[in-house]
């Protein structure tokens, strides 16, 4: 991590039993995830949990000048703030006649259409494929009209991925395996790691969500890439795994996904103690609103501010530290926590392979990404759409919905609209 993060932390063993503290006091949290049912907000609040445990172990070793201890209970009370209502309000909302099996399975063909045309208009403006470690430096020569940035985010994060998990649940492989490949073609116009990864993750994410219960599935899909990842490491240390495969998975893996989501908690932290707060300026629909201190995206202001890369960061450290501050900064996250409690309602019923597949790319945007961004400009809102007008028994095929207390049972109102169809 230091050596990842530069300037930001520092290990050092002295300071390991104050971090094993810090962790300890949040992790009685967990126990909500074996009284919770699974739901979209489940596998949110999952991941959001380990990102504020890996911040909180992150603490005693800073190297940064900012109030810890209010950072400290901020964070603490911002995650139980946002946990909450996303794991506990999931009742079906008032649902209006969802779409025939027919149309559901027209709806998707549409979005194979779309993906092929949005991958074919982006391969106009670029299509360069080159290996990972040349990406950054063509990406920063991308220049794509904004209608058509906002198509390939909405495409590649929940169009392609939406329509993958809605063929397997209607089992027409061939037609989910179009979608793979569609998104994988996305790569060489975008040029960023995750549509390259994305068809093996959704794959990984099926294959999980076939052969374990939902909520297990949600756990390990964090935690076998990330305890491969720590094999990996001490492998390649052994000489027993060549180092540039290993280096590769274990900085895109255990760094980027999982570690930087945390780091970036620290450095937001320190950043905007000492800089003006931006009172949701950072959002597009706000700046014509909202007078902002910053003329640049946040990302490039952490980046010539703290010489790690450009980077974006979850909700916490966005809506949250940087629009209102740490004190304030709870009430943001209940907000926000609110907000996936919606998206719990209008995908109440469904399949929960569906929910997990589908959400799958969205899921890696919210841990690094503002949820303001990922709502408007990545689709997680149309994703939320989509749910709600999927038809229950055609979307549960293959799948088992949940009820709270077994992940092997469904629910009444779900048994009944099976039954019916």
């Amino acid at each position: 991590m230091s050596d990842t993060f530069p300037g930001a932390v520092e290990f050092d063993r002295s300071h390991i039993v104050a971090a094993i503290l810090n962790v300890s006091i949040f992790a009685p949290v967990v126990l909500l995830f074996a009284y919770a049912g699974f739901s979209f907000g489940y596998i949110v609040s999952f991941n959001f949990f380990t990102m504020i445990a890996g911040y909180l172990w992150l603490i005693p070793f800073s190297v940064l000048t900012y109030d810890h201890r209010l950072a400290y209970v901020s964070i603490i009370i911002s995650g139980l703030l946002f946990i909450l209502p996303s794991l506990f309000i999931t009742s079906p909302g008032r649902r209006h006649p969802p779409l025939s099996a027919r149309a559901f399975d027209h709806l998707l063909s549409v979005m194979l259409l779309v993906g092929a045309t949005v991958a074919a208009v982006g391969a106009l403006y670029n299509f360069t494929p080159v290996g990972l470690s040349e990406i950054y430096r063509y990406r920063a020569e991308l220049n794509f009209p904004a209608p058509l940035r906002y198509a390939l985010g909405t495409t590649s994060n929940v169009l392609l991925p939406f329509a993958f998990a809605g063929f397997l649940e209607r089992k027409l492989f061939g037609r989910a395996g179009l979608a793979l490949l569609l998104l994988l073609l996305l790569y060489p116009v975008t040029l960023t790691k995750l549509t390259l990864f994305a068809p093996f993750w959704l794959v990984f994410l099926t294959l999980l969500s076939t052969w374990a219960p939902p909520r297990a599935a949600t756990i390990l899909s964090l935690l076998l890439p990330m305890l491969a990842g720590i094999v990996l490491f001490f492998a390649m240390r052994a000489g027993l795994f060549p180092l540039g495969i290993g280096s590769l998975y274990v900085g895109t893996v255990n760094s980027r996904m999982i570690a930087m989501p945390s780091a970036a908690l620290e450095v937001y932290n320190n950043f905007f103690s000492e800089h003006p707060l931006t009172h949701f300026c950072q959002i597009n629909l706000l700046k014509p609103f909202i007078s902002c201190p910053y003329d640049e995206p946040l990302s490039v202001v952490m980046s010539k501010a703290y010489q790690l890369g450009a980077f974006n960061a979850s909700l916490f450290a966005t809506e949250g530290i940087a629009s209102v501050g740490p004190l304030f900064a709870p009430l943001s996250a209940l907000g926000c926590g609110l907000i996936i409690a919606i998206a719990n309602r209008l995908s109440s019923g469904l399949s929960p392979r569906l929910i997990l597949v589908s959400s799958g790319l969205i899921l890696q945007a919210l841990v690094n990404v503002p949820l303001s961004t990922n709502l408007l400009s990545n689709g997680a809102a149309l994703l939320f759409v989509l749910w709600y007008v999927s038809p229950r028994a055609a979307a549960t095929t293959t799948g088992k919905p949940l009820n709270r207390a077994k992940d092997e049972q469904q629910p009444a109102q779900a048994r009944t609209m099976l039954s019916a169809g």
